[in-house]
């Protein structure tokens, strides 16, 4: 074996490393707030890259499985008054549950249509939660003081505390899609993405297999909507909505949708743009579009792909 196919897993031992360093180069709490947040949205990322980057199933809803597992995680802890580990957990089920739940409603179609089919879902359960369920969810005022874990006597409020929380729950998210890319379940995802007819017809279910595969999107997309809500003490419908969507699909594209470290590079890349340009300019957003604009003509592989091919030259 060459090292050219231990590339991917050097690079992420090489990632996970420096978020480990973070913390010894910066104490300021404003520098690990932000890394904290980029590894947050980071399982997000990952979240969506095991449907999309491995199935190939776009969605454009993707932020009610984010949002939900934030709800989820929630109500857990304030309502039930249940430990941080249950509210992760229940982040983790409920996130799960409602990509399931997509995947059944939408097993009939694909393509742009399965795209089009989450977002409407996706923006009926946000409405449903900003009025009929406004009780439960806050409304748009959302539900302040979302619980941090209470364990060994540690001040997890305490920035850099909380930040080996989320590090471990990045790192572990890292190695499960590593895995699962390697395993006999990723590649036979991989293949009904490049051809799901001939996946088909040698043997493979693959309305099963697409559903699984949302159904762990969910799961990990719906953790990440939790560990956002335990990071800013907040939780609001606003994480339901196209927004949030969007972005984790720019964060994807950008970083390489094919690529493990592609949405982690993504999500550092976007989350940098948008705390440089919105310094400068109320049009950031509009900024960031061009830029995604170009490199999805110039780089269709994302940043990871032209990695790749440098490393092969």
């Amino acid at each position: 074996m060459t090292i050219t196919r231990y590339a991917n897993a050097i690079t992420v031992v090489v990632l996970a490393l420096a978020f480990a360093a973070t913390p010894l180069v910066s104490a300021d709490e404003g520098v690990l707030y932000f890394a904290a947040l980029i590894m947050a949205w980071s399982i997000f990322a990952l979240g969506y890259y095991i449907s999309f980057g491995l199935a190939g199933l776009l969605s454009f809803g993707h932020a009610a499985f984010f949002g939900m597992g934030a709800y989820a995680a929630a109500w857990t802890m304030l309502s039930a008054e249940l430990p941080f580990s249950a509210g992760m957990l229940a982040a983790i089920v409920v996130g799960g549950a409602t990509a399931g739940l997509f995947g059944l409603i939408g097993r009939r179609v694909s393509g742009l249509y399965f795209a089009l089919m989450t977002l409407m879902l996706a923006e009926l359960i946000a409405i449903v939660m900003t009025t009929r369920l406004r009780q439960l969810s806050g409304g748009v005022d959302g539900l302040p003081g979302v619980p941090r874990p209470h364990a060994f006597d540690i001040d997890f409020f305490n920035a850099a505390n909380f930040y080996w929380v989320i590090f471990g729950f990045f790192v572990a998210a890292l190695a499960f899609c590593g895995v699962l890319q390697a395993s006999p379940l990723g590649q036979a995802l991989r293949g009904i993405r490049q051809n799901p007819v001939r996946a088909e017809q040698v043997g493979f279910n693959v309305g099963a297999l697409r559903l699984t595969a949302l159904i762990l999107s969910g799961a990990v997309s719906g953790l990440a909507g939790a560990l956002l809500a335990s990071l800013m003490m907040y939780v609001s419908p606003q994480l339901l909505g196209w927004k949030i969507s969007g972005d984790v699909v720019i964060m994807t594209l950008l970083g390489g949708s094919g690529h493990l470290i592609g949405p982690v590079i993504g999500v550092a890349l976007v989350e940098l743009l948008r705390e440089q340009l919105s310094a400068h300019t109320e049009h950031w957003y509009g900024l960031l579009g061009v830029i995604f604009i170009v490199c999805t003509i110039y780089l269709p592989n994302g940043i990871a792909g032209l990695g790749k091919k440098l490393w092969r030259r």
